[in-house]
């Protein structure tokens, strides 16, 4: 046993120092790095998207993937440079360091791609966009538990600011990747599925806003309320709070539904949990209110629950649980936040941020409980490639969607009585994606 726990030992350090010298020797090796960071990404609307998609040919397909493929590496050039940027010791730290090293490799991938001539060629560069999009998975959670860490070294604002023109950055490209793929699956004859709201890629040009909430509702109210991670006791045999949905019902625009849902879904899930923990002892839970409003150039909701408000000894101000500094948000550094993150880090499902995968996961728990199975002892979730616990990071990832295409969340607390919620979503699809350069 010793010689091969000495060999693992030594392997493990071996491969450490290779990482550190390969991030040390290409940190400075920016020649094509400088080249592709001067040039300006190419900003979409959803508005340029939509009209581009909607009579697709192969020409204009073969247009779109050499797009995709000339703007993905300055995209990534720009959040490279930034990762230079920061001062060695947090590019060093865990997790920022494997970001580090994807993005690297995905740039040098990327830039050495030959132009896109024939539908085959573009058949192999969607199996190759696909890839990326599964190997990028880990991006979220490694980047969150590494400047988690680094927060003592980064003044609270320069950490936000950090994180925010990365995680704006990342959903940009995997807008501009899904929806390549999803337009050349109509082309060749692939599209999955039907629905009532019209799409075009990734794009449903008729999102019915109501309909959305009641498809995240039903989610919800299929999951036991014994998922909730509050804490609290209740009665056995309570059910999730009721969602009334009051104003402009038939509301309608043009967005991306994996987004707006992802939003949904996760606000009406803290409601809902807030809610039982504060009221779990009652045989009627109260409702929560969703009111929708149509403007001339936005689409609004609010979401107010009875559940207590945000008060706590840890948050000074309902935005700072948008926040990624333990300055603001002092549970960035707790164990029950830094052992999740290190879980899901490692796995190879990674975080994608969408309501499927919060879904799946919270299935499994439920399937374990039912089996008698603990979480504790799963070898999967032990081994790191199962699906991961609560990250506490999903108010934050909700703010970043928000503010994707230039719309907002806000958080109000009346505390001692519940949580309203504002989310402001821009409704032309004029607005330019808010990648920062």
């Amino acid at each position: 046993m010793v010689p091969n726990f000495r060999y693992s030992v030594l392997r493990c350090s071996s491969l450490t120092q290779a990482r550190f010298q390969s991030t040390h020797l290409h940190f400075y090796q920016n020649r094509q790095l400088e080249l592709y960071a001067s040039k300006e990404a190419q900003r979409l609307s959803l508005r340029q998207l939509v009209f581009y998609g909607r009579f697709m040919s192969e020409e204009r397909l073969i247009k779109s993937a050499n797009y995709v493929r000339t703007e993905l590496p300055v995209r990534l050039a720009h959040r490279i440079r930034d990762l230079q940027a920061l001062p060695y010791v947090v590019v060093m730290q865990e997790g920022v360091a494997k970001v580090y090293e994807l993005y690297w490799s995905a740039f040098e991938k990327l830039r050495r791609l030959p132009r896109i001539e024939t539908l085959e060629d573009n058949e192999r560069f969607c199996a190759f966009l696909a890839g990326l999009l599964d190997e990028h998975a880990v991006v979220i959670p490694n980047l969150s538990l590494g400047l988690s860490l680094a927060s003592p070294h980064l003044p609270p604002d320069q950490l936000d600011a950090f994180m925010r023109r990365m995680l704006v950055s990342r959903i940009s490209r995997r807008v501009l990747a899904e929806h390549h793929i999803a337009l050349s699956d109509s082309v060749v004859g692939r599209n999955h599925g039907t629905s009532e709201e019209g799409h075009i890629g990734i794009i449903y040009t008729g999102l019915n806003v109501e309909k959305s909430v009641r498809r995240c509702t039903a989610l919800l109210h299929r999951l036991t309320h014994d998922s909730n991670d509050s804490g609290a006791t209740y009665k056995d045999d309570i059910q999730w709070p009721a969602v009334t949905i009051e104003g402009h019902v038939g509301a309608q625009f043009a967005y991306i539904r994996e987004h707006l849902e992802y939003i949904i879904f996760e606000l009406l899930k803290n409601a809902m949990q807030a809610t039982v923990a504060m009221h779990g002892q009652k045989s009627v839970l109260p409702a929560i209110l969703v009111t929708l409003v149509t403007a001339p150039d936005s689409i609004g909701m609010r979401i107010s629950d009875q559940g207590g408000g945000l008060l706590n000894p840890q948050i000074r101000s309902p935005s700072d649980l948008f926040s990624f500094s333990h300055v603001r948000n002092a549970s960035r550094l707790e164990q029950d936040c830094l052992v999740p993150l290190r879980t899901a880090s490692a796995s190879p499902a990674g975080m994608r941020a969408t309501v499927e995968e919060l879904v799946g996961r919270w299935k499994d728990q439920w399937q374990q409980r039912e089996d008698g199975t603990s979480l504790k002892n799963d070898p999967e979730l032990k081994s790191g490639v199962g699906r991961h616990p609560r990250l506490g990071i999903g108010l934050a990832m909700c703010n970043i969607f928000a503010r994707y295409f230039g719309g907002s969340l806000e958080l109000v607390s009346l505390d001692g009585w519940g949580t309203d919620v504002y989310l402001r979503l821009p409704k032309l699809g004029t607005n330019l994606e808010g990648i920062e350069v």
